[in-house]
């Protein structure tokens, strides 16, 4: 008899790395025989809470995976015809992602409303979030209580998590490659695709941008005589969630116009495989993080990485293996891209990355839910 498992959370058309993640998630439970279902958002952040021009992408979801877009987070009538729904479904279990205290209200109502008929696992991306609000710790309280186990993807919120519950029934998992971005493409195609020099040099800063993902630092590195010498230039990718100007201004005050490339609109997800295989490494200058889907879209592209040493990204990018994992300063970031350069890193790390990219498999995330299910029957 196959297994039949509910996803909570957000899933196409909805975009960005948790709506990806869940996505990937359901297509390797269909890829096994499940019964998977996903309940998505109606409506997921009202427009005032949301910085960006649109929540939705273009385009066409994962074949084949029942996504109902149902769930409204402001509407707590709404909740209990969602719980109502999942127990007359009765999924085996139901896997709810949890990311901003905002949504604890709305996913630990359902939570608390279906536990009693079946278990449920939390795949916690953030338990103390990146942007620190007044309350958080209350409401994502209210949230781990609700639920009987948790998997998370970086030891560090394994470790957040003993703040908020004693339960032995968590586990760490690595975030699983993203693999729907496309294949490899070679470089100098990758680049005349972008409009780029062919024999131009290329960092990458990509995805969304928000003051935590510190592209402040990265510019300032680009500042760094060392850099300009070398003619490397950094593409920036991503729609800016902050405020535009402000690093507008940056960039013309530290005089580096001519290093920066700026596509500032949501990079389609057709397109995001010519950024990653036109540069020859990926930045990742956070000020906090847990895990982020951009090495795992890095390590699908077997692309060298840079990343600091905060959260969950030293685990994930071994330092001079992959890549290079950095103090948060302008000079040791500095000091690794002048070292990646000189040094002619490139080739070599990329090699690396083909190896250690194999042990980030949608399969053991699986197993690793099953298992903590199977500890609860």
């Amino acid at each position: 008899m196959k297994r039949k498992v509910i996803i909570i959370g957000p899933a196409f058309p909805y975009r960005g790395g948790i709506a990806n993640f869940n996505n990937s998630l359901a297509v390797e439970y269909q890829n096994q025989g499940a019964d998977v279902q996903v309940y998505s958002f109606s409506l997921q952040y009202p427009s005032f809470l949301f910085p960006g021009k649109t929540q939705y992408e273009e385009g066409e979801g994962p074949d084949g995976i029942k996504i109902f877009p149902i769930i409204n987070s402001v509407n707590p009538f709404n909740w209990f015809k969602i719980a109502k729904r999942v127990k007359n479904e009765n999924p085996d279990y139901v896997i709810i992602r949890y990311w901003l205290p905002f949504m604890a209200p709305c996913l630990g109502t359902i939570a608390k409303l279906i536990r009693k008929k079946t278990k449920i696992v939390a795949i916690t991306d953030n338990v103390i979030p990146h942007e620190k609000r007044i309350g958080d710790r209350i409401l994502t309280r209210y949230f781990v209580k609700s639920c009987d186990a948790f998997l998370t993807l970086s030891s560090s919120v394994l470790d957040d998590l003993l703040k908020f519950t004693d339960t032995q029934e968590k586990i760490f998992i690595p975030h699983p490659i993203y693999d729907s971005f496309g294949e490899i493409v070679e470089k100098n195609k990758a680049k005349k695709n972008l409009g780029l020099d062919e024999n131009g040099k290329y960092l990458l800063f990509f995805g969304f941008v928000r003051k935590y993902k510190g592209l402040d630092i990265m510019l300032d590195v680009m500042a760094d005589r060392r850099i300009k010498a070398l003619g490397v230039k950094l593409i920036v990718a991503g729609e800016f969630y902050d405020n535009k100007e402000e690093y507008i201004s940056q960039i013309d005050v530290l005089g580096i116009k001519d290093s920066i490339i700026l596509k500032s609109d949501f990079i389609p997800e057709e397109e995001v495989k010519y950024y990653f295989c036109a540069s020859d490494m990926i930045t990742q200058t956070y000020r906090t993080a847990t895990q982020s889907g951009v090495t795992q879209i890095a390590y699908h592209f077997e692309r060298p990485m840079l990343v600091t040493n905060v959260g969950g990204l030293s685990e994930i990018v071994p330092h001079n293996k992959v890549g290079y994992v950095c103090d948060i300063n302008t000079k040791d970031i500095a000091d690794c891209i002048v070292d990646f350069y000189i040094e002619n890193k490139e080739k070599e790390f990329s090699i690396n990355t083909k190896m250690e990219k194999k042990r980030f498999s949608w399969e053991s995330l699986v197993e690793g839910i099953d298992n903590l299910i199977k500890k609860q029957l």
